[in-house]
């Protein structure tokens, strides 16, 4: 992998695209640290209206970089030292972005097509509007590697579809389609696939239609009631998540993934 994010300038928007399709953009560190240099960016240049986060045609993100992961805990060990997920894992780096995402002064679009897996559905329901294409998909598959939904998405789910939904989405570990999410109005708009970088340049272009401050205080008057709890939320998914890391189910499920096997839980 070269860079972790690709940035470009698409008139008052500058676009970040998640750089790993060999992984199906699957994120680590590097992806979180990057994501949020250009957030910090964008939100300095009074000249940008929004970020909008992308993949590629094949998928948003397909969640965590658990490959990476397992390198970085692999080297740990070799080094002598105690496994500490903290630092193993990019956790920290993730909640920092979902963190900025919600009190950015612009508007963050994600632009999805494919899957937005596990931590790719964290940082989609993070942003302020998604775009998806026709044959895009939400799922939180966390309990499929004995994990709980983090990155803020058991809030950022709750806030969007209601609790019965989000509950459905974490314990059935069920895809909610497109056609589901605009029904629900969590796709602000949907597009033919393939187009959703470009319908979400549009509705980018369309913020000109009030000033940057007022879109800035208008996100935060929704935000501060959505999302209010969202920083004690980040603060008791983190510890409990690095508890889970250390179950038996978790390695069980880490393991059948990284060699293409059911996993066999009891």
């Amino acid at each position: 992998m070269t860079d972790a994010i690709l940035t470009r300038r698409e008139g008052s928007a500058l676009i970040a695209q998640i750089n790993n399709s060999a992984r199906r953009n699957a994120i680590a560190k590097e992806h979180c640290e990057a994501l949020s240099a250009a957030l910090g960016d964008a939100s300095q240049d009074p000249s940008v209206r929004a970020l909008i986060i992308t993949g590629d045609e094949t998928a948003f993100c397909a969640g965590a970089d658990l490959v990476a992961a397992a390198h970085s805990a692999a080297a740990a060990q070799a080094a002598g030292k105690a496994p500490n997920p903290a630092e193993s894992t990019m956790l920290p780096q993730l909640n920092a972005l979902v963190t900025e995402i919600q009190a950015a002064e612009i508007p963050v679009l994600a632009a999805v097509e494919g899957a937005a897996a596990g931590a790719g559905a964290s940082l989609a329901f993070a942003c302020d509007l998604i775009v998806a294409g026709e044959e895009s998909y939400f799922t939180l598959p966390f309990g499929k590697i004995g994990l709980i939904p983090d990155g803020g998405v058991s809030l950022t789910a709750l806030a969007s579809v209601g609790r019965h939904r989000a509950l459905a989405l974490a314990l059935l570990q069920d895809k909610l389609g497109v056609a589901e999410a605009e029904a629900a109005g969590i796709v602000a708009q949907r597009a033919h696939q393939g187009h959703a970088l470009e319908a979400a340049l549009q509705l980018a272009q369309h913020l000109h239609i009030a000033p940057r401050d007022a879109l800035a205080k208008a996100k935060e008057a929704i935000n501060r009631t959505a999302l209010g709890q969202l920083d004690k939320q980040l603060a008791w998914e983190e510890p409990t998540q690095y508890a889970q890391m250390d179950s038996v189910g978790h390695k069980e499920g880490v393991r059948a993934f990284l060699e293409k096997r059911p996993a066999h839980f009891d």
